[in-house]
């Protein structure tokens, strides 16, 4: 059964807290976002670290110390990708479920996940939807490395094992989230997007990117969920708004203005009945965080949303039907006290907004 979200302004979180108890971060996620809550990432554990949470199953992974990566010079990888690949096809074809191969979440790598899981099983929460997330393919692709420090990316077969391992596990999080009847959000999160078109990247093309996040949105809309494309920084906007997402989120604080440049394309999205989840509280700098208040982001995001309005040529009210409210990027990296107060900045700027609903 597909679920509709309803929008309608509501805070959702960016993964990543500063905690080191996952029963504890759950319950302050519940705490301010009840209708739309997520799994969290608690990135003081390394393998909650955005490349380490996702890798295993990848064919070739390996751990060395310090150093995760994938070793093609491995007398068995042959072997690994062979049966990477049956394993794929068994879910994709066969009728296998993800529950029972290498493309569910290890408990030991994501309790967050299973920690929300049991959570919302034990609880009656008025629930609007459901968030997971991945690692965005481009991130995950160009940030894990092979044995000479080549990124995934560059390699055709490696990429398209890692796009298709991720692809599964945003699948596999949607049909267990699933069992609360509401929405399931899957946003990938990818900071690289912020390279795109750089030295760095500059042999990535855009249809490269949206063939990436094809693939994976498939899986996810496949099962009935909803992809959002989570970008913490300034980014060529139209590899997201002219992707399968139906979310894009954004570092409004920062760079609504850039996003603005894209009218033409955010009026597509808009008219699409795609979101847009408003990165209106900021993460990046601890001064934003000490000096803003939930007067001050709600005085700024007026005045965002009125230009958004008049650009787009779209009706209020429906704009704030398809908004979320969110902080700019996750809150892993800050001081707890931080922390916590962006995510009542959120909360506080949501219900000022729904207000006007």
């Amino acid at each position: 059964m597909t679920y509709q979200l309803q929008a309608s302004s509501l805070p959702v979180l960016i993964g990543s807290l500063p905690m080191t108890d996952h029963q504890e971060a759950t319950n302050l996620v519940l705490r301010y976002t009840p209708e739309i809550p997520l799994w969290v990432q608690l990135p003081s554990y390394r393998d909650e670290g955005m490349m380490a949470q996702f890798l295993p199953g990848m064919p070739g992974y390996r751990r060395e110390g310090d150093k995760d990566y994938v070793d093609t010079e491995a007398q068995d990888f042959q072997q690994e990708l062979l049966a990477f690949y049956e394993e794929y096809m068994g879910v994709t074809e066969g009728g296998q479920t993800p529950e029972e191969t290498r493309f569910k979440l290890e408990p030991e790598r994501a309790e967050g996940f299973y920690t929300l899981l049991r959570t919302l099983q034990s609880g009656n929460l008025p629930l609007s939807g459901v968030k997971g997330q991945i690692t965005g393919p481009i991130t995950f692709a160009t940030g894990v490395k092979d044995q000479s420090k080549r990124a995934l990316f560059y390699d055709e077969h490696l990429r398209d094992a890692a796009i298709k391992l991720l692809a599964l596990k945003a699948g596999w999080q949607v049909e267990q989230l699933a069992q609360f009847q509401v929405p399931v959000i899957i946003f990938f999160d990818e900071p690289a997007l912020a390279g795109f078109g750089s030295s760095e990247f500059i042999s990535i093309s855009k249809q490269d990117v949206l063939a990436s996040f094809s693939e994976i949105a498939e899986q996810v809309h496949s099962r009935n969920g909803l992809a959002g494309i989570h970008v913490c920084a300034n980014a060529d906007w139209s590899l997201v708004l002219d992707s399968e997402a139906d979310i894009l989120s954004f570092d409004a604080y920062s760079y609504f203005d850039k996003l603005l440049l894209y009218a033409d394309e955010l009026r597509r999205f808009l008219d699409a009945g795609k979101i847009l989840a408003w990165g209106m509280v900021p993460t990046m700098e601890p001064e934003d965080i000490d000096k803003e208040s939930v007067e001050s982001l709600e005085e700024q995001f007026w005045k965002k949303f009125e230009a958004l309005r008049k650009q787009t040529g779209l009706q209020g009210g429906q704009l704030l039907r398809q908004s979320l409210i969110t902080p700019s990027c996750g809150t892993g990296s800050m001081i707890y006290e931080r922390a916590e107060k962006v995510l009542q900045l959120t909360r506080g700027l949501s219900d000022r907004i729904r207000e006007h609903l």
